[in-house]
């Protein structure tokens, strides 16, 4: 009888580690299985699909990854352990394995590139990995961090590894590759040593670069941090490989230099604080900052002693790797990201004149009141505008441009006159509550956060309550002199039952149309901050100030003029493209076919007036009573979903724990339970009308 061949041999040995009753559980059939077709792989191809098997098969049945044990759900993987050690033939096949899968990989790119943002910026790595989801790639079976990719897929596999013990992980490192076959970690040192070298010169070209070299401390380029990282690693590395007695020096020095690049990081990131913030900047940032990361794991594997105490630091290494290597894949990821920062800087600019949308003191109160009051007047006006507009047979695109004249030119004289509109200030507010809640003091912040929700929830009601009230009562007057003028009434019957048909919250869409309208408030209010921060990026307000037309108009003209654009650019951007997406979503929608339209409940509600105005009996009409329960509906619709989306983008900017945000909507439901009426009229004006 010939003897069993290597792989039938491994799978006879495997299975008498096992008892005899489970021979033919599955389990270990399948063990043995895997184990022996580690001995017959024959080629790359077929030697990194042997691996990835066996490591699938120890996930098979894990619990779930929430679970507190670590040890809980892998039972496989101690059993594929337990097995190895016992078999010395399956030992010696995975470690032949492993060494001839290094030795034929190329593993540069694992340690210098995963996770590491390409050179070309944002863009184009945004799209690269749009387009690796959507399109099949190549197999790149020699690429090593190909095969990372592969067995970490899911992230519930990545979960699975980070919180792999210690000590666990130094049993599989001396099972893969043991301390008495060094030949086996050859390949993998000087992958190590090149993908070091990769990851220093990255973060030499992005510090030198000229976005980020403009915003540095000023220094020769021989004297910046990040050039000087650059020759330190390649010392290093040279002083590693070849065991020299300086090396703990050099460490030193490589960590001094180290420290002096995320010195200079925070230099930029201080001068972003006064200057406007781009995708690219960030970008660029985040490259040094995971490139200074990653080296600092690496350096920790180079001076770590051998045995546990090297493989935890091997360990955090390819834990932050399959993270990246994941992550590498995902779009949205970077999306988030290279956003944090730029979302931050548009909120911190679009509620920079939140404060002065929250009455503090009674006199603050009267001046919403007042202001609110003047923006009513005004939106009188526009809604007289706009129903001409709507009743003069355009077309299509030239209606909803006009209408967003009408729109933007009103806003722009609000902001101007320093007027009030209700529905403009919750997305400025949402932003002020956003960086107070990151600010405060941890042991005050919460009851004075929730001091400050009453005073935006009494405020906003002022300016809405003024805002409607003086709208209604101005149209009103205005039908009143234009019947003097005409002899007829501003709508004629027709129109006006038109206008109250249309603000119905059951029979038309007002309910959604309002909801929409609260998504365009927080949509422009954005545009404003993003307007601002690119204006202070490109430094337009200092441009303005040095323009060579400064010699014929004068120069302090021109720095007047700069000083004014600074001053307003948040407010001109927010107020165009608020009055532009009021007025051109009607006509998109009905080009398209979609249900688009608005309902901004002061602009509706001086309509209604109109039509109220046009028609007999409309205060006993079933039709008025449907429109003003619309008018409420746009009231709470655009107040509430423009203030929620603002709070949610202010949440994601700073990062802000949700946890925390519970406890604040607990606090202030109680709050709301034990004094109702603080969140309509503040405390001073019921109890005490001298209190300021």
């Amino acid at each position: 009888m010939s003897d069993p061949s290597p792989a039938e041999s491994i799978k006879n040995q495997v299975l008498e580690t096992f008892p005899p009753d489970r021979h033919g559980d599955g389990e270990a059939p399948e063990l043995a299985e895997r184990l022996g077709a580690l001995a017959t792989a024959d080629s790359l191809e077929s030697r990194l699909d042997a691996l990835v098997a066996l490591v699938e098969w120890t996930r098979h049945g894990e619990a779930s990854l929430v679970e507190e044990d670590p040890a809980v759900g892998r039972e496989r993987l101690r059993s594929a352990a337990r097995v190895l050690e016992m078999v010395p033939a399956a030992r010696r096949a995975l470690q032949d394995l492993f060494g001839e899968i290094v030795s034929e990989t190329e593993g540069v790119s694992l340690f210098g590139e995963t996770g590491i943002p390409n050179d070309r910026g944002f863009l184009a790595e945004f799209v690269d990995r749009l387009l690796g989801r959507l399109l099949p790639r190549p197999a790149d079976v020699h690429d090593l961090s190909r095969l990372v990719t592969r067995l970490y897929r899911a992230g519930p596999a990545v979960e699975r590894f980070t919180s792999m013990p210690p000590d666990f992980f130094h049993r599989l490192v001396e099972l893969i590759a043991p301390p008495d076959r060094p030949e086996a970690w050859a390949p993998i040192a000087l992958a190590f040593s090149d993908g070091f070298r990769l990851l220093a010169l990255r973060v030499e070209s992005q510090g030198l670069s000229k976005k980020l070299r403009a915003r540095s401390r000023p220094c020769a380029v021989t004297a910046s941090p990040f050039y000087k990282l650059n020759r330190l690693s390649d010392d290093l590395v040279e002083a590693w490989r070849g065991g020299t007695a300086d090396f703990g020096v050099i460490v030193e020095r490589w960590n001094a230099a180290c420290a002096a690049c995320r010195d200079e990081l925070d230099e930029i990131h201080r001068r972003l604080e006064s200057e406007g913030v781009s995708i690219d900047i960030v970008y660029g940032m985040d490259v040094i900052e995971r490139c200074l990361t990653r080296m600092g794991f690496m350096v920790a594997i180079m001076v770590a002693q051998p045995g546990t105490e090297r493989s935890a630091a091997i360990h955090t290494l390819l834990s932050r790797l399959i993270m990246f290597a994941h992550q590498d894949r995902s779009a949205k990821h970077l999306l988030d990201n290279s956003m944090q920062l730029l979302e931050r800087k548009i909120v911190e600019r679009s509620g920079k004149t939140g404060e002065h949308y929250v009455a503090r003191n009674l006199r603050e109160y009267r001046h919403i009141w007042l202001a609110a009051a003047g923006g009513g007047l005004l939106t009188v006006l526009t809604a007289a505008v706009k129903l001409k507009v709507s009743a003069a047979g355009m077309p299509l695109f030239i209606e909803g441009l006009a209408a967003g004249l009408n729109y933007a030119v009103a806003f722009l004289l609000l902001h101007h006159l320093g007027l009030m509109l209700a529905t403009k200030q919750p997305a400025m507010t949402a932003a002020r509550l956003a960086t107070l809640v990151q600010t405060r003091d941890r042991g005050e912040r919460l009851d004075n956060i929730v001091e400050f929700m009453v005073r935006i929830c009494h405020s906003q009601f002022a300016a809405a309550s003024a805002n409607v009230l003086i709208v209604f009562v101005g149209a009103f007057m205005a039908n009143v002199l234009w019947v003097g003028m005409t002899g007829r009434d501003y709508l004629d019957p027709e129109e006006a039952s038109q206008v109250f048909a249309s603000l119905s919250p059951v029979s038309s869409g007002t309910v959604f149309y309002a909801a929409l309208t609260g998504v365009i408030l927080w949509l422009a209010a954005m545009i404003g901050g993003w307007l601002d921060n690119w204006s202070a990026y490109h430094r337009l307000p200092q441009g303005i100030a040095d323009h060579p037309l400064g010699r014929r108009v004068g120069r302090r003209r021109m720095v007047r003029f700069g000083g004014i654009v600074a001053r307003n650019m948040s407010g001109w951007g927010t107020s165009i493209s608020l009055g532009f997406l009021l007025g051109l979503t009607p006509v998109f929608g009905q080009f398209f076919g979609l249900p688009l339209d608005v309902r901004h409940v002061t602009l509706h509600s001086g309509m209604l007036a109109f039509a109220c105005a046009g028609l007999d009996g409309w205060f006993t009409s079933g039709w008025f009573l449907w429109a003003l329960a619309g008018v409420a509906t746009m009231f709470v619709l655009n107040l509430s979903v423009s203030f929620l989306l603002s709070l949610y983008t202010a949440v994601r900017a700073y990062n802000l724990p949700t946890r925390e945000l519970a406890v604040l909507g607990a606090r202030l439901g109680r709050r709301f339970y034990d004094s109702p009426l603080d969140f309509v009229l503040p405390r001073g004006l019921r109890k005490s009308k001298d209190e300021e």
